[in-house]
């Protein structure tokens, strides 16, 4: 599990492209090196990556066809920066939300507004039937951040960065066109399943 709060980011070391399959190397800072281990689990722009392999400070994630679908990580090319988090432990403080790591979708950077301490952001989604899952005030997680939502309009949103958010992730630096990786609130997502499968048998 995570929390949407982003420890750092990282840039893309190197890339192999296999069959069906995406070879990622994340140059990672020290502070989330300690006590890492193979087999542990960080979110790389939100999506849950297991590490295979730990080379001084180059960490290997190995990111299979399905993965590659449906998040932006398809896109990512060397020197590229992601936003990592690290899975959290039980006795530390979660100042986000709660987060799987799983993206169901992405979303398109359309149009961006700056003020002074605010930067307003507004995404289309990959395909409208997903609005259903973003509610006005909901939380979401885009590139593995915590964030809620602050305004719907047909098949777009927009949240609202403040300055240490812009600061800290790499939410700050997209550019019209650039996809997005999505993670809606688990537990909106149960309740609209639920309802659309108890409505489907009446």
């Amino acid at each position: 599990m995570f929390t949407g709060i982003i420890q750092s980011t990282a840039s893309i070391f190197s890339i192999e492209e296999r069959a069906r399959c995406r070879i990622l190397y994340v140059q990672f800072p020290d502070s989330l090196l300690f006590d890492l281990t193979i087999g542990a689990s960080v979110a790389n722009n939100g999506c849950c990556l297991t590490v295979n392999e730990i080379i001084n400070d180059v960490v290997r994630f190995d990111v299979i066809q399905e993965t590659l679908k449906l998040t932006n990580l398809s896109k990512l090319k060397i020197n590229d920066e992601v936003n990592l988090e690290r899975a959290v432990k039980f006795n530390k403080e979660i100042g986000g939300h709660l987060m799987s790591g799983h993206i169901i979708f992405t979303a398109e950077v359309t149009q961006t507004y700056a003020s002074e301490n605010n930067l307003q952001i507004w995404f289309k989604v990959s395909d409208k039937k997903l609005m259903k899952y973003i509610i006005y005030k909901g939380y979401i997680g885009i590139d593995g951040v915590s964030l809620t939502v602050g305004s719907i309009v047909d098949d777009t949103f927009c949240v609202h960065l403040i300055p240490v958010t812009l600061k800290r992730t790499t939410l700050g630096k997209k550019h019209l066109g650039d996809l997005v990786n999505i993670e809606v609130d688990s537990q909106i997502q149960a309740i609209i399943h639920t309802v659309e499968r108890v409505l489907a048998k009446s």
